[in-house]
């Protein structure tokens, strides 16, 4: 774990796809908030699911994936990777609920972690950039629903016509 380079903060903030909300304005104040950089080797934790944070993190350098963990002897059941500049562990952060699953670097890996305790006081001092990454979050979260409804109706589809899919 090391000591956030406030430029450099800044600079990944607004490469991610939340930079395109908070502007430069609202990436400085963020990376001005940026706890530390922590490094992750092939197949270590970020977190495990039933994990209670007062974290969030911006995966700044490598893939980590969401998995569901398995007995000792299966590998974990990957379940959606994230790439450099996506979130992670924002929705537990926000609702202040446990992990429902665990985050796992796929090779190494690092991210930009970022604390309650630093983080939430921007919803007094700075409201508006907050409001911007809300709406952030809550796009993110519209596309990932309309993912799953695609999803399931190429499914059922699938399974309504015997699986022979489409005709």
């Amino acid at each position: 774990m090391k000591k956030t380079d406030t430029k450099q903060a800044m600079k990944l903030i607004m490469e991610a796809p939340i930079g395109q909300y908070i502007g430069e304005d609202g990436a400085q104040i963020l990376a001005e908030r940026a706890c530390c950089e922590i490094s992750l080797k092939d197949n270590e934790f970020l977190f495990h699911q039933g994990d209670l944070e007062n974290s969030f993190y911006i995966v700044t350098e490598g893939r980590l994936s969401l998995v569901k963990e398995r007995k000792k002897d299966q590998k974990p059941l990957v379940l959606h990777v994230l790439e450099k500049g996506d979130l992670v562990g924002e929705l537990s952060f926000i609702d202040d609920t446990p992990h429902i699953e665990s985050c796992m670097a796929l090779g190494d890996a690092s991210v930009l972690r970022f604390k309650a305790e630093d983080f939430r006081p921007l919803i007094t001092e700075h409201p508006r950039l907050m409001f911007d990454f809300m709406r952030a979050i809550i796009k993110r979260v519209h596309h990932t629903v309309s993912s799953i409804e695609k999803q399931q109706l190429a499914l059922s589809d699938y399974i309504s016509t015997g699986g022979k899919g489409r005709q």
